[in-house]
């Protein structure tokens, strides 16, 4: 039965309106490390090769709490509501990011990136899954597009605001900016699928049923992979902007938070166009496997170019952005793949064990670098990255309009 999809709702437009909000606040909280990275590490006495031994390990430590709280949120999503998963970890890295601002030295910092990467963590997958649940199967690829295209302008506003306010005000305005959103959350409403999962007494939050089946392990593998590239960017070839481009003889100074603020407006911009793609073409799969083919063709021209501009390079730099700007199809795609009552389990941990393998890049990255250029490095990370993405999609289920009440057996 192909029932025709209604008005999405005043009530549906709000949740929408208020998840796209709160992921906003979740990106500029997100990207702020990289922003205020060389400010904050230098006021704080460490400079040199120090600043560049710790601005890995920080970004990691981070990277290390959306690993853990990725799972955590997750299964919480699954078996207490997505909208308590909302409200807890808005709450959590708002806090955090305001203790940020006081740190005295790099092992405070530490702990504040960490358990802000914990709350950061919960934010995207509850929001989508959310929406997901809530919206006609061929309308919620809408939603999810207006979600991620909102959020990915906070690492822009991030940017703007960490060259105005310094390192210290620019994390108490992203602490500030998220304790303000629990105020809007009050209008939100729980999904009624998992109401109705939840009434059932189906096993729920389970993350040990992703292994208990062969088909839900691999397909979920297969989810995580395809998001690869997308962080491979952001983690490696914009975090470290300015050390490819000495290396690539820019004329000009390239400034770490100008290269985040030019990669997010790509993103923001490209996230919107692959949603409008796939809602004309009806698939998300072919979508996003040129989006892959597109991203190889500009990381070549990033690391192979010689002797660009500042805004020549600030323009790859969008490039690349607008080439990775499929997080919204990578994330729909997640909640799309799994039954309800372990869907916010995967729509939450898959994000964010991408954003985890920023830590096996990075570290593959510095141990490759070190007997070769960054280029070399950066290159073989790249070739695993965008080869695992493009046959992980090639090989995935297309969920376009799958209908999403159903759950999952071990």
């Amino acid at each position: 039965m192909n029932e025709q999809p209604s008005k999405i709702s005043r009530n549906t437009w709000r949740l929408i309106i208020v998840a796209a909000l709160g992921y906003f606040v979740d990106i500029y909280d997100l990207i702020l490390f990289n922003v205020v990275k060389k400010e904050s590490l230098e006021s704080l006495g460490y400079t040199g090769e120090l600043f560049k031994q710790y601005e890995i390990s920080l970004f990691n430590y981070q990277m290390i709490g959306m690993l853990l709280g990725g799972l955590l949120w997750g299964i919480w999503g699954d078996k207490k509501g997505r909208i308590t998963v909302l409200f807890g970890s808005i709450l959590l890295y708002s806090v955090a990011n305001i203790a940020n601002a006081f740190v005295t030295d790099v092992n405070s910092y530490a702990i504040c990136r960490f358990i802000a990467g914990v709350g950061l963590a919960g934010e995207l997958g509850a929001g989508i899954t959310l929406v997901a649940e809530t919206m006609h199967r061929t309308q919620r690829g809408i939603g999810t597009m207006i979600i991620v295209t909102l959020g990915a302008l906070g690492a822009v506003t991030a940017s703007l605001v960490g060259n105005v306010f310094g390192w210290q005000g620019t994390y108490i305005i992203g602490g500030c900016l998220g304790l303000g959103l629990l105020a809007l959350r009050a209008g939100t409403f729980e999904s009624g699928m998992f109401k109705e999962v939840k009434i059932s007494g189906v096993s729920r939050g389970n993350f040990l049923m992703l292994f208990s089946r062969f088909d839900l392990f691999t397909k979920f593998i297969k989810t995580v992979l395809i998001g690869l590239p997308i962080w491979y960017v952001i983690g490696i070839l914009v975090a470290l902007s300015n050390r490819f481009g000495s290396y690539s003889d820019v004329k000009g100074e390239i400034l770490v938070s100008n290269s985040v603020m030019w990669v997010y407006i790509g993103l923001s911009l490209g996230d919107l166009l692959s949603g409008v793609l796939s809602q004309w073409f009806k698939n998300r799969r072919k979508v996003v496997m040129g989006y892959i083919l597109f991203s190889t063709l500009v990381t070549l021209l990033f690391l192979y170019g010689r002797g660009y501009s500042t805004d020549g390079y600030y323009f790859l730099i969008f490039l690349l952005g607008l080439s990775t700007g499929y997080w919204a199809l990578f994330v729909t795609m997640a909640s799309e793949q799994f039954g309800t009552n372990i869907r916010s389990t995967v729509t939450t941990t898959a994000p964010n064990f991408i954003r985890g393998s920023v830590i096996p890049m990075t570290l593959g990255f510095k141990y490759l670098a070190g007997n070769n250029s960054i280029v070399y490095a950066a290159t073989v990370i790249g070739v695993i990255a965008l080869g695992l993405a493009f046959v992980c999609t090639w090989r995935v289920e297309e969920t376009f309009d799958k209908d999403l009440d159903y759950i999952e057996i071990s």
